[in-house]
């Protein structure tokens, strides 16, 4: 059984990142989908808890995605469920830049166990980021053309509850 990771902070998912998820399932056997904490980003709009309760949501019913949370680096969440290779997203140019440096070093800290496999979102969807998403939405415009209809709905529930 081929397994991969596709990890990411996915605050929120996007369009974009389900269409790698879906990519990834078509390829592999298991797809462990990991929502991480990005320790660079102070201020996330959904805590972990509701970003994988999100994920479960949305992919409640699929048998090759295994969700998870993690705070541990991607190589050791890989290694410790038996993954061969990371998925990465890449939407541009400036993508591959980063991900050819992280992969590199994933490889070199796993110790040449894993490697990284990167698969190019849709063309109509590699302008979409979590960043601009949440960019868009407190702008309070639709970001339904982005976003699951879950995600709008949990973004929108959350906002009421904040002005309440």
């Amino acid at each position: 059984m081929m397994k991969v990771l596709y990890s990411g902070s996915f605050d929120p998912i996007t369009k974009g990142h389900m269409n790698i998820i879906k990519q990834a399932t078509e390829l592999f056997d298991e797809v462990i989908v990991a929502v991480l904490q990005n320790p660079l980003k102070k201020n996330s709009f959904f805590s972990l808890e509701e970003r994988l309760e999100i994920l479960k949501q949305i992919y409640s019913n699929h048998p090759k995605i295994k969700l998870l949370s993690s705070t541990n680096p991607q190589t050791d969440i890989a290694l410790s469920h038996g993954c061969k290779a990371i998925i990465r997203g890449i939407r541009n140019r400036t993508d591959f830049e980063y991900e050819m440096q992280l992969a590199k070093i994933n490889r070199d800290i796993s110790e040449n166990k894993i490697n990284t496999i990167c698969l190019f979102a849709d063309s109509r969807l590699q302008i979409v980021s979590s960043s601009i998403v949440k960019e868009i939405f407190n702008l309070n415009k639709s970001i339904s053309k982005y976003v699951d209809p879950i995600v709008e709905e949990k973004m929108l529930l959350k906002k009421e509850n904040e002005i309440v």
